[in-house]
């Protein structure tokens, strides 16, 4: 009888040791991955409903025409827009080389006092390419348009 006992008792210790190391495991992804998931917003998104400023995430649109200003040093400010609402944005550091006006950009940081700060800046590789969540949001906003076929394809 005693035997019954211990081997019941040795079964409920296994598990409450795979229980607490499954929960901390848990713990641990979590704490992780906390800096590296960025959810997208459009800046129609943003000025809805403004994302609390210790909050990181991610912005997408057109760079405003006209809006393209460099400021002392690696600063450079703009206004991304998706034709619904257009968010200021300051930057400071290289912009991508294919970074211009009109262009569709995606922005990694926080939404401060009314001003996108971004930590990161990526614009489209290529005359063709827009990020998906960039071309869902213009396209709701009803001013998205088709990039043109390219001879010979």
């Amino acid at each position: 009888m005693a035997l019954k006992s211990l081997k019941k008792q040795r079964r409920i210790q296994v598990f409450a040791l795979a229980a607490v190391a499954l929960v901390i495991s848990t713990g641990l992804i979590g704490y992780a991955m906390r800096d590296g998931i960025n959810f997208f917003r459009s800046p129609s998104q943003v000025m809805e409903t403004p994302p609390s400023p210790s909050e990181v995430f991610r912005i997408g649109g057109l760079v405003e025409e006209g809006s393209l200003l460099r400021g002392q040093g690696a600063e450079i400010r703009f206004i991304v827009t998706d034709g619904g609402a257009s968010v200021p944005v300051v930057y400071s550091g290289v912009l991508p080389d294919l970074f211009d006006e009109k262009q569709g950009m995606v922005g990694t940081g926080r939404y401060v006092n009314g001003t996108f700060e971004a930590t990161e800046i990526l614009a489209k590789h290529d005359e063709t390419y827009m990020p998906k969540e960039v071309i869902d949001a213009l396209k709701e906003q009803g001013i998205y348009q088709e990039p043109a076929p390219k001879p010979g394809s």
